[in-house]
């Protein structure tokens, strides 16, 4: 076989193989929302990666997910919990019908997540309380069974809490690698 066709060969393989690589990653790790999402990290001091990681623990990136619990949104947000954020997030006018809003969710569930990690001062802690509530995180962390330090959680009681922690973490190693892609490919074009 001539060195050209191998070569097109080659070619014609990687390509295919890249192909479904941006298939698989677009299928399993939407990108969806990138400048809400962006904006709101940048306004409330987190990383985009973080964000896109509880989306999708959260929701997958449906925009109309709910929960069998009532959570709702990209960011699963209970109405509660919407109703009291929303005017600490600069929504004063804020209905709870429009949690399915993304711009909404996603300003709402990034400011939240930024509460959550200043008041605790770890992300693990954060997350735990977005995933079980602040109520069940204090009285774990007030337990020398779950926390030796009263400010990380050493054992998480809830496994479904333990696993979503997890998963967030894989979600943004994830999301870190498929972002720096998409800015190495934003500023080629």
């Amino acid at each position: 076989m001539k060195t050209s066709k191998k070569i097109f060969i080659a070619f014609i393989l990687i390509s295919l193989a890249v192909i479904g690589t941006v298939f698989v990653i677009q299928r399993y790790y939407p990108v969806r929302h990138i400048e809400i999402i962006h904006r709101y990290a940048e306004e409330f001091d987190l990383e985009p990666e973080l964000i896109f990681a509880v989306i999708h623990a959260e929701s997958r990136f449906n925009d109309n997910a709910v929960s069998r619990v009532g959570a709702s949104g990209l960011m699963q947000i209970m109405e509660e919990t919407a109703y009291w954020i929303a005017p600490m997030a600069g929504l004063y006018d804020f209905n709870y019908n429009q949690i399915f809003d993304p711009e909404i969710n996603v300003r709402l569930g990034s400011f939240y997540l930024s509460m959550l990690i200043r008041r605790y001062g770890d992300i693990e802690v954060a997350l735990s309380a977005y995933n079980a509530g602040s109520g069940n995180v204090e009285r774990w962390l007030n337990n020398p069974d779950y926390s030796l330090d009263g400010e990380t959680l050493d054992h998480i009681p809830f496994p479904e809490t333990k696993n979503y922690v997890i998963r967030v973490a894989n979600n943004q190693r994830i999301y870190t690698v498929i972002l720096r892609f998409i800015n190495i490919f934003r500023r080629t074009e």
